[in-house]
């Protein structure tokens, strides 16, 4: 480039309002990120049971994502109109479409294989895009209207 040329434009994303966390972690960052998750989905107005649930699901999730994609992942959370979502990304494999497609509570005694399905009866939704780059899982749970409890 020359003094005559002009910059070349630059790209500003701004900062979505309603993004609440948006982090890389690896096992070392689990906890910190799970009590992250819990204070930020409390603001944004879950109690009782349902908050309990919701930071449960997420825990699983980047639990995940570090044993089975590769050892870290990315979490972004954000408030939606009237939901609280929360999206983990990995670099791994992928998830076997039996395994995604198989919905059945795992056996008491299995030792592993609770993750997704704890992730998704503890949510209100779960969507799962996964290939040979990697898996990204949305879950998302209903923020209560300040009308009535709801724990």
């Amino acid at each position: 480039m020359t003094n005559a040329e002009p910059p070349s434009p630059r790209t500003v994303v701004p900062i979505e309002p309603s993004l609440l966390i948006a982090a890389a972690f690896t096992q070392a960052q689990v906890t910190e990120l799970r009590h992250s998750v819990t204070s930020c989905a409390h603001a944004a107005g879950l109690i009782g049971q349902r908050l309990d649930d919701f930071v449960l699901a997420v825990n699983e999730l980047i639990t995940n994502a570090v044993r089975h994609g590769g050892g870290q992942g990315r979490l972004r959370l954000w408030r939606g109109p009237g939901d609280l979502v929360c999206e983990v990304a990995d670099h791994g494999h992928g998830i076997s479409v039996q395994r995604l497609n198989d919905q059945a509570r795992p056996a008491p005694d299995t030792a592993g294989g609770w993750g997704l399905w704890l992730a998704r009866e503890l949510s209100d939704t779960m969507a799962v895009e996964t290939g040979e780059a990697g898996t990204i899982v949305r879950i998302t749970t209903a923020l209560a209207t300040r009308t009535g409890a709801d724990d």
